[in-house]
């Protein structure tokens, strides 16, 4: 039983109603420091309880090992066959027309972190050997964790519909943490003193891939995307690296990273609508949604499309009502992907 999971939460809720109960039963055959007890005992059950709805909502801690720091916790996986020196057990594949989610361990020199990255293999990988593939990054929002994408947004079987129905090529889509720390918002960011995850994501997380995956390199074949504070992720790196992505997605992004990156550059550098002021805009391609209601996200991303111009283009998606939720995200995900699909480079020969 998962930390996240409905059944700890009515487990913790059975709880608290045994406790209340107890409460009410024992009251008046108990002296003073007993019913202290109780009270705090109840008390104590229904905090927990919220606690566990909390994190069930946010996505803070996925599992029991987060929580108490357990560092074996998620366990990392073996690397795919044939496509590095440190290559050793395939996966094994998913049913005909299924794709697999497998998750690794990546080191990452140039950013200095090693953090799991969960990876999502079309059905096409294993039955087509002599393809490389195009690739996706799927950045996550805060709170939360790859596996909001999982679990929450469902991003295999939606991958797997869209590349069936023809409306999306075979694509590997990559899932990283944006955080070592899950109660630390990087955006994404170089902090000052802190994380370098711009540079683990746009360097060693590509650097792994095309060590270990059967996987495009050229920039064509190099997409970005994220939700909410992954949006914004998605759309200010592939700006900032043009040269590593050709297009990006963002559902319901900012155009702000809404921290302090400790430099000043949430303010400049780190800022989109500065950014698309002061510098030469890349020849990029940007999709960009949000919900009508989710005034943060909707106010950011029209001042973004308003601010694009050659060679940059966008491209805005919008739902009527919704605000800043999965549900929102859920309605975009499969035209975000088939977008960024139409816009990246075909599998092609090893």
């Amino acid at each position: 039983m998962t930390i996240d999971s409905p059944a700890t939460v009515l487990l913790a809720i059975a709880v608290v109603l045994a406790v209340t109960a107890g409460l009410a039963l024992l009251w008046d055959r108990t002296r003073v420091p007993a019913r202290i007890a109780l009270v705090a005992v109840v008390v104590l059950s229904v905090t927990g309880t919220a606690a566990l709805e909390l994190n069930r909502l946010t996505e803070t801690y996925p599992h029991w090992g987060d929580l108490v720091g357990d560092p074996d916790a998620p366990l990392a996986l073996p690397v795919l066959p044939g496509a590095g020196p440190s290559a050793s057990v395939p996966p094994v594949p998913g049913p005909p027309g299924k794709g697999k989610i497998v998750t690794y361990q990546v080191a990452g020199a140039a950013g200095g972190m090693s953090m799991p990255m969960s990876v999502y293999l079309p059905s096409e990988y294993f039955t087509r050997p002599d393809l490389r593939f195009p690739v996706i990054e799927a950045l996550h929002g805060y709170p939360g964790t790859p596996e909001s994408w999982i679990r929450r947004l469902e991003i295999a079987a939606n991958l797997d519909r869209e590349i069936i129905a023809g409306r999306m090529a075979p694509t590997v889509v990559l899932l990283p943490y944006q955080t070592p720390d899950l109660l630390l918002d990087t955006e994404c960011t170089n902090m000052t003193g802190g994380p370098q995850t711009e540079t683990y994501l746009t360097q060693d997380v590509p650097k792994w891939a095309l060590e270990h995956l059967r996987i495009r390199s050229d920039r064509a074949a190099w997409g970005v995307t994220g939700y909410s504070a992954g949006g914004f992720c998605a759309m200010n790196l592939a700006l900032k690296h043009p040269q590593q992505y050709s297009a990006a997605a963002s559902l319901s992004g900012f155009a702000d990273p809404g921290i302090k990156v400790g430099d000043g550059s949430e303010k400049t550098t780190n800022n989109i609508a500065w950014r698309l002021t002061h510098h030469p805009q890349p020849d990029l391609a940007l999709w960009i949604g949000w919900a009508e209601d989710d005034r943060n996200a909707r106010v950011g991303s029209r001042q973004i499309a308003r601010l694009a111009k050659a060679p940059l283009t966008v491209v805005t998606a919008i739902v009527p009502r919704g605000g800043h939720s999965h549900a929102v995200w859920r309605q975009m995900e499969g035209p975000a992907f088939d977008w960024l699909s139409a816009q990246l480079a075909r599998p092609a020969q090893a």
